[in-house]
This record gives C-alpha cells, sequence and structure tokens, in this order.
C-alpha cells in the first residue's frame, strides 16, 4: 500500500487522520507519516484499513463467499483456510489461502493477487 491509497482509504471512510490514528492504534505522527510517504505502511496497518473499508460498505452479494465466487472447485476449496473458517468475504484477510492453487509466500504477493481479484475489488471501488 502507498500513501495515495492510505489517504484514498482514510477518506472513504470519512475519517480524519486523528480519527484513523485512535481506530488503528497507532500515532497521528505515524498517520502523516504514512500519508507524506515518509514512512513505510506496516502490514498490521494494510490490513486493518482494508477490514474497516470492506465492513464499511458491506454490501451483501448473493455469491458472496470467494469460492463461489471464483468457482473453486470442492478439493480446492476443503483445503483452503478461508472456507475452514468460513471468512469467504475475509478471504484476503487469511494468510495461506489458496487462490492460485499455492499459498503466497508473503503477505505483498499476496495482496498483489487479491488487488486484482474480484472479492476484493467488490469493496475497494466502492
Amino acid at each position: 500500500m502507498d500513501s495515495r491509497e492510505f489517504v484514498k482509504i482514510r477518506k472513504k471512510l470519512d475519517k480524519t487522520q486523528r480519527e484513523i490514528a485512535n481506530l488503528l492504534g497507532i500515532s497521528l505522527k505515524a498517520v502523516c507519516s504514512y500519508e507524506q510517504g515518509w514512512r513505510t505502511i506496516p502490514t498490521h496497518v494494510e490490513r486493518q484499513l482494508f477490514f474497516l473499508l470492506a465492513r464499511k460498505g458491506h454490501q451483501q452479494q448473493e455469491n458472496s463467499n470467494c469460492w463461489e465466487l471464483r468457482n473453486c472447485p470442492d478439493e480446492k476449496r476443503n483445503k483452503c483456510p478461508a472456507w475452514e473458517f468460513d471468512s469467504g468475504q475475509f478471504c484476503w484477510f487469511i494468510s495461506g489461502t489458496l487462490c492460485e492453487n499455492a499459498a503466497c509466500k508473503s503477505w505483498e504477493e499476496k495482496m498483489g493477487m487479491c488487488k486484482t481479484c474480484v472479492v476484493m475489488k467488490s469493496f475497494r471501488e466502492q
């Protein structure tokens, strides 16, 4: 996540810098640093922002689970942590999902894949 995306999500959440700092459990100075691009946005902050964004605009879809939206075969679905923990709307939040038939090696790799997926696009593009 870069500084522009951080600002865009904060504004979609309709929060001030101070309010988003409180929600994320970080300092106002950290928020300012992220938005200016002076500091890298940590994984846990990125995850929390996406979680808040997903919950803010949670629109119920008929097929809201990732395995339905992606038409995952039973053998793949049954091995995936998103299925195991009944978290088909939050597959992007869970490490070890099998979207491309193998778990990603890093959070950055996972987010690169997830940001192009229909599940995450449903709340990022609102």
